[in-house]
């Protein structure tokens, strides 16, 4: 039995209302628990310590509160926990990606929360030779005492003999830039702090570029590091002017060019530095302009450029002379096909390659370059999950990517372009077993509000009944165009096993079917979201698979705006509502400038400060703004103290407010994670406490705690 057995049920914890007005546009908000949004947050993001006494104790009172209700889950959590785990190959490792002299791989070892980061000389198996891999980094041991550890990037140098890499011990997502020496295990002084994570080496393997972020927690400055040197001494590259604008960096397949990449949600810019002239200024493909996305990749005298110009919305592909790649030489390779969304593009020597999804399911197209011949790359199951890795070369004629399903677990090929063969490099392994043949996947469409169909992937096992009697847990996200892949987990097997049925809603929001799918889940059309949600659930019950009032709803973060804004639309369709790091003060959030991600948003939400109609449309749908004096369905939110995508006032605000407006007796609880960030736990096995945690809720509510 869990030691939180034992703990008393406490009173739920009451936020005192204080209330806070503010005007736009001529409506004034009351908020009463304003006062949980710390003034000094930034400052917590760097050493939670400093957290307001008063915001700490209420935390830490709702965590005491949701550990006594969820106190008779104890033994379960630790059932589930053992599961998942057991599911895991504990000593597991990726399929080696070869590089030069050397493959490169990250391996897990028995007991191991973290991975390790290695390679072995070509040619040599870890297997058969391993005294000759070499560890190059050992996420435990760096990890060792402390509560969070979260490696954000790595790279090495292309001569080999350097190996980058960006940690956080916090959770706030500000990583710092280490380099070791590959010969020595050591690390040089170079230390670097207050980046993305991410990097990318110049070719003399001396230089290293990456984004730091500004106060506000912002990416919008590109550096350039020369090994050996004072980061104070780094180079500015970039700097992105528009707080609307975020910077990352990339680099071509064919390592040519280093990529600036600057993009919010709608809109895209490229420049690119020549890796073997690092010091050169960079230099810009094509100026910005609102509503066009493009990417770059590199091919011989020419960049090969994905793009929505020429009103493409689901993307074309061109190419363009590298020395002079203004829009006006841009001429067409592939076409736009309405519906079909191209997702990703690599580009090797002889072959290009790209990922791409139509009617809801994913394909990759090969194309050989000097005949623009294709051919596709057949999958048979009615549903399923497909992953595209073009590796570290560029003289290849091989196409890594990954498969599967909701019952069959990953595989991994490498596909020869030009032989048109297939070879299965890694199964997943499943150590304490899993019978594909004893789980049904279907795909389903359920007509939403508006007579369009919302593609709804369902997991269950054969022997589940199918009689209304079933309760069933349904995910949904529907943001930001990210497609929800129908893809294998160990981990909800635990619930499956127990008799749930697992859905998974495509809504709107996403890129399930094409761009179209997301542009009509946005801005003004956020609501479709919602409404494809509920018709999902609604649909299912009628299906006689469930009963109204006996579905589980999940989401985090931008979903768990979605199951704040469902809770409001329709809480008697649900029976719990389980919210991850949700972000759910959509109005306040949106209307606060500084907040690190609030400008690079307004193109997604709509901006509430200078247009009263985007302020109405958000307010109409912020979960926070609607909770209202009606009965709401169980709920489960959790959130993370160093989050700085979604911060923890949002969850405490509305859990303070939903329990004071709440007309049920249904629970209604709050874990914040006081160690760690948007991730939750960041450990391989802690992580699966987190899920352990919203599975026992789930099947507590459900009644099955004893299944």
């Amino acid at each position: 039995m869990s030691a939180t057995a034992a703990l008393p049920a406490l009173t739920p914890p009451a936020a005192a209302r204080r209330p806070a007005t503010a005007t736009h546009h001529g409506v004034t908000l009351t908020d009463d628990y304003a006062w949980l949004r710390a003034p000094n947050w930034q400052e917590v993001m760097r050493k939670p310590d400093l957290l307001d006494a008063a915001i700490r104790s209420y935390l830490e009172a709702e965590n005491a509160y949701t550990a006594s209700q969820l106190a008779s889950t104890g033994a379960l959590q630790d059932t589930l926990f053992n599961e998942m785990k057991a599911r895991l190959k504990e000593d597991d490792r990726q399929v080696l990606q070869p590089h030069g002299p050397y493959e490169y791989f990250p391996r897990f070892v028995k007991g191991g929360q973290y991975a390790q980061m290695c390679r072995v000389p070509l040619g040599l198996s870890p297997d058969d030779a391993p005294g000759q891999v070499q560890v190059l980094l050992d996420g435990n041991a760096e990890a060792k005492g402390k509560s969070y550890w979260d490696l954000g990037g790595a790279a090495h140098s292309g001569d080999h003999k350097l190996f980058a890499y960006a940690t956080d011990d916090k959770g706030s997502e500000l990583y710092t830039i280490r380099i070791r020496d590959m010969a020595t295990a050591q690390d040089l002084s170079d230390e670097i702090p207050d980046t993305r994570g991410g990097m990318v080496w110049a070719r003399d393997g001396r230089t290293l570029f990456y984004v730091k972020v500004d106060d506000n927690h912002r990416p919008k400055y590109v550096y350039r590091h020369t090994v050996g040197t004072a980061a104070s001494e780094d180079a500015l590259v970039y700097m992105e002017a528009d707080d609307g604008m975020f910077v990352g960096l990339g680099a071509t397949q064919s390592q040519k060019y280093i990529t600036i990449e600057v993009h919010d949600h709608d809109t895209s810019e490229v420049h690119v530095i020549d890796a073997d002239a690092p010091k050169a200024p960079p230099r810009l493909i094509t100026p910005r302009r609102p509503g066009h996305q493009y990417g770059v990749e590199h091919h011989g005298s020419k960049l090969i450029i994905t793009t929505n110009s020429n009103a493409s919305e689901d993307f074309r592909i061109v190419e363009v002379p590298a020395d002079n790649p203004g829009e006006a030489n841009w001429t067409g390779i592939v076409p736009h096909k309405p519906g079909r969304l191209i997702i990703e593009v690599a580009v090797f020597k002889d072959y290009m390659a790209r990922l791409e999804r139509e009617d809801s399911l994913p394909r990759i197209v090969i194309t050989k370059l000097n005949t623009s011949e294709e051919h596709a790359i057949a999958f048979d199951e009615e549903a399923y999950s497909l992953g595209m890795s073009a590796g570290y070369e560029f003289d290849t004629t091989r196409i890594r990517f990954t498969y599967s399903s909701l019952t069959t677990p990953s595989e991994t090929y490498d596909y020869d372009m030009a032989t048109r063969t297939r070879t299965l490099r890694k199964r997943q392994e499943v150590p304490s077993g899993h019978t594909p043949a004893d789980y049904v996947t279907r795909r389903l469409f359920a007509p939403s509000h508006d007579g369009e169909l919302v593609p709804v992937t369902l997991l269950y096992k054969k022997s589940t009944p199918l009689d209304g009697s079933a309760p069933l847990f349904l995910y949904g996200y529907g943001a930001y165009g990210i497609a929800m892949p129908a893809s294998f987990s160990t981990a909800r097997l635990s619930l499956v096993d127990r008799g749930f049925i697992y859905a998974i809603a495509h809504i709107r929001g996403g890129k399930d079917k094409g761009y179209r799918w997301y542009t009509d889940g946005k801005l003004k059309g956020k609501p479709n979201t919602f409404k494809d949600f509920i018709a999902a659930g609604e649909f299912l019950v009628q299906q006689g698979l469930t009963t109204r009032g006996n579905i589980v709803a999940n989401g985090g973060s931008a979903g768990g705006m979605l199951m704040g804004a469902v809770a409001n639309m329709a809480p008697d369709l649900f029976l719990a509502i389980i919210a991850d790091v949700p972000f759910v003060d959509v109005l306040a959030t949106m209307l606060d400038k500084d907040l690190p991600l609030t400008p690079p948003e307004w193109p997604e939400w709509g901006n509430p400060i200078e247009s009263a109609e985007d302020f109405a449309t958000i307010q109409s749908y912020s979960p926070y703004d609607n909770v209202e004096a009606k009965a709401y369905p169980h709920i489960l939110a959790l959130a993370g103290l160093t989050d700085p995508r979604v911060t923890y006032w949002e969850p405490a605000k509305w859990i303070a407010k939903l329990r004071a407006k709440n007309t049920s007796d249904n629970l209604v609880l709050l874990k914040t994670n006081m160690g760690a960030g948007h991730g939750g736990a960041s450990g391989r096995f802690d992580s699966l406490k987190d899920t352990a945690l919203n599975f026992a809720f789930a099947l507590k509510v459900a009644g099955k705690t004893s299944s």
